[in-house]
């Protein structure tokens, strides 16, 4: 019965027919539901796959031709329901994980798409962006020249996690764009940039989205990488770029700082993210922590060694642990704070954002609860919290 739904779904596709296909009802999917329709590419019509995670948010796949079969065959075999409909009729598959299944409408469909008469309806396919607006679509030159595109706009396969991640801190960055003054050149950092793959999505959706004029300073210790996305902005003639190999630690404020942004920094690089978004009072600050080790270390509360004295699950209570002080610290120097999922964990499992806007100049109940929690966690060395780091 899969492979009878398998190849109607292809045959459909093949003849301009296939109106929807839906799977439902996981039995052994990550996802809740997909859904997919033909679109129209750039060269070639695609089967647009739209993926709807546990979250509620929602990715995107485009799916060739020659690669139906093998993406198809694994979502048959694990949903229970999927629907097929073609403007030439329609059919349903339902199965049960002992293997029974029935396909309903199945015979009649492929007599119909078999007899393949003159009159039969042809659809009208339309663009990749009808349902909703992408706030990207891989067409964008700089993900080309970032090696996440190829020339015709398609992502590359094992760069789909990447492309997700991208496309959801823009998501989070539209959420709090509105805290973002509304006139006058908007002052986004990114801090410990690395190969600038938000700094480059940053830039470009506030400049040609959002019709702003943007001074965006990207600093980072590796000078290698600072010399290659400067020629990356130039070649894409991103002139409000300004790229700066330097200790962020001894970054000096140019004057109001709106947005601070970060991907990624390892360990306590995201605590000297958080500490300079702090001391430049930045707006807004949206921060990927990554690599929470310094804690591991240094935990020292035997209430919780019932779980702590387990390798795997100490990082897992640690990286929850650390994020939580970060939030905390956000907090005492007056931001309200958000801790969010950035995109799905098998794209990453580094997929926590702390997302903030700047609300008041400080707050002595957050404060109270910083000191408490690094009392508790850490006991008499609560004092010397990060501070070889000088923060």
């Amino acid at each position: 019965m899969q492979n009878e739904l398998l190849w109607l779904t292809i045959e459909a596709f093949d003849k301009n027919q296939l109106k929807k296909i839906v799977f439902s009802r996981p039995m052994g999917a990550e996802y809740p539901k997909i859904s997919g329709r033909m679109a129209k590419g750039k060269s070639e019509t695609l089967l647009a796959l739209e993926y709807t995670h546990t979250s509620n948010t929602v990715s995107q796949k485009n799916v060739r031709f020659d690669e139906l079969e093998d993406t198809l065959r694994p979502l048959i075999a694990d949903f229970a329901q999927i629907n097929l409909l073609t403007a030439l009729g329609d059919a349903e598959l339902k199965q049960k994980r002992d293997g029974t299944a029935v396909l309903l409408g199945g015979e009649k469909l492929k007599r119909k798409l078999a007899a393949n008469t003159k009159d039969a309806p042809m659809l009208a396919i339309e663009s990749l962006d009808r349902k909703k607006n992408y706030l990207i679509d891989g067409t964008e030159k700089y993900l080309f020249l970032l090696g996440i595109s190829d020339k015709n706009g398609r992502v590359h396969d094992k760069m789909q996690g990447k492309f997700r991640q991208i496309h959801r801190f823009l998501e989070n960055l539209e959420v709090i764009y509105r805290a973002l003054p509304r006139e006058g050149t908007l002052s986004v950092y990114d801090l410990c940039c690395g190969k600038s793959y938000l700094s480059f999505a940053v830039y470009h959706y506030l400049t040609a989205v959002k019709g702003r004029t943007v001074d965006m300073l990207c600093v980072d210790l590796k000078a290698d990488v600072i010399e290659t996305c400067k020629k990356t902005a130039e070649a894409l003639s991103f002139s409000g770029m300004r790229f700066l190999c330097e200790d962020i630690l001894k970054l000096k404020s140019e004057g109001e700082v709106h947005l601070v942004i970060s991907l990624h920094a390892c360990d306590v690089a995201t605590d000297i993210v958080l500490s300079t978004a702090a001391r430049l009072s930045a707006k807004a600050v949206l921060s990927t922590p990554c690599c929470q080790k310094y804690l591991s270390a240094r935990l020292n509360q035997s209430a919780l060694a019932f779980a702590a004295d387990y390798g795997h699950l100490k990082r897992k209570l640690c990286d929850a642990l650390t994020d939580g002080l970060r939030a905390l610290y956000l907090e005492k120097n007056g931001y309200r704070v958000q801790v969010c999922e950035l995109t799905d964990p098998q794209d990453t499992p580094k997929n926590t954002l702390l997302r903030a806007v700047k609300v008041k100049k400080s707050d002595e109940t957050a404060e109270k609860k910083y000191r408490e929690a690094l009392a508790f966690l850490l006991g008499d060395e609560a004092d010397l919290y990060l501070k070889e780091f000088g923060l």
